[in-house]
């Protein structure tokens, strides 16, 4: 279904605008000429910003979009023989298009998980052939903070599956599109669950939490990335205005801006949450701990409601859908929408 009027509504966290205090870092680059492809004093700034946060031995590299920072953080970490273990919900295997296994030349092997997390167990369920010519090797695992469908990994469950994978000569990816919404889940720092929990490479993302585009890709560990800036620009990713995005990053970080940010979207998707649960034909679906809620509601009703307020299928046989919200979502919104779901039930 196209979306139509420019509808607020509960799509998805990337359909809302760009806050004021991006905007504005965005405008205060925009004077003079700096040095291109990232030799600038913001892009500088910015990535002393983020060794503030990560660490002084993390090594931060930009790009545009997030489907390249998994792509490119997962093709330095593998061979071509290698394997990359992830759920069977994850992006890189539902959402993007193949491009993790295309330009890495490995084969993503999934697991089936009912909430969108994976475990040792189920890490282990691939452990097999190694050493055997046959068979791809797994090298990484990937986690998704917080998963697609809204939950958040505890510090506990990351450590344990880092401690698994280092135990196994594997490394851990996070895919961390919305990893602000899981660290305020959480109450924990960024690197307290990154980094500081084994997690070997993630991709940072913040357009789905204020920002207008691009990621960090962050390397804890300095001798994983010895070659990544041939990568990254083979790969296409080497931004010529590089500052553009970097003065993004140094806002989103100043002051917390990413933490204020992720604190609204989850609070807006708990008070969805309590307004919609109790209305007659209305099944939530999942447990509620980022800004997303999942739910089971009549066929029938979906495109009405779609016409007013615009958002996603997950499950079209089982018609579950996914109400995102922002760090612009309003409490209007959310009781407009609802007064609406329950009109129509």
């Amino acid at each position: 279904m196209t979306e139509q009027r420019n509808l607020r509504g509960f799509a998805s966290d990337n359909n809302a605008g760009v806050h004021p205090a991006i905007l504005s870092a965005i405008s205060e680059v925009n004077a003079g000429h700096v040095i291109a492809y990232g030799d600038d004093p913001y892009t500088a700034r910015a990535v002393a910003d983020l060794k503030t946060v990560f660490g002084k031995d993390a090594e931060v590299f930009f790009v545009f979009i997030g489907t390249a920072a998994n792509v490119l953080g997962l093709s330095t970490l593998t061979q071509p023989y290698h394997a990359v273990i992830c759920p069977d919900t994850a992006h890189i295997h539902v959402d993007e298009c193949g491009a993790p296994e295309k330009f890495s030349g490995c084969k993503l092997l999934t697991c089936s998980t009912a909430d969108g997390k994976l475990n040792p167990e189920m890490i282990a369920s691939h452990m097999h052939e190694i050493g055997f010519e046959h068979h791809v090797q797994p090298r990484v695992v990937s986690i998704t903070q917080a998963t697609e469908l809204g939950t958040v990994y505890t510090m506990e469950e990351i450590r344990e599956i880092a401690s698994y994978a280092h135990d196994h000569g594997l490394l851990l990816h996070m895919d961390g599109a919305r990893i602000s919404n899981a660290a305020v889940s959480l109450g924990c720092g960024l690197y307290e669950m990154t980094g500081g929990a084994g997690v070997d490479v993630l991709s940072f993302g913040g357009t789905k939490n204020g920002m207008m585009y691009g990621e960090a890709i962050v390397f804890f560990d300095p001798s994983l990335c010895a070659d990544f800036k041939y990568r990254r620009k083979q790969g296409m990713q080497l931004a010529s205005k590089m500052r553009y995005i970097s003065a993004q990053f140094s806002a989103f970080l100043k002051d917390e801006l990413w933490k204020g940010n992720a604190t609204h979207a989850n609070r807006m998707a708990q008070k969805l949450y309590a307004r919609v649960k109790d209305i007659p034909g209305v099944e939530v679906t999942r447990r509620v701990e980022a800004n997303a809620v999942f739910a089971r509601i009549p066929h029938r009703i979906i495109p009405v409601l779609q016409k007013e307020f615009f958002f996603y299928v997950w499950d079209e046989e089982q018609s579950e859908v996914r109400w995102m919200c922002s760090f612009d979502t309003t409490e209007e919104d959310i009781e407009s929408f609802a007064v609406l779901l329950r009109s129509l039930l």
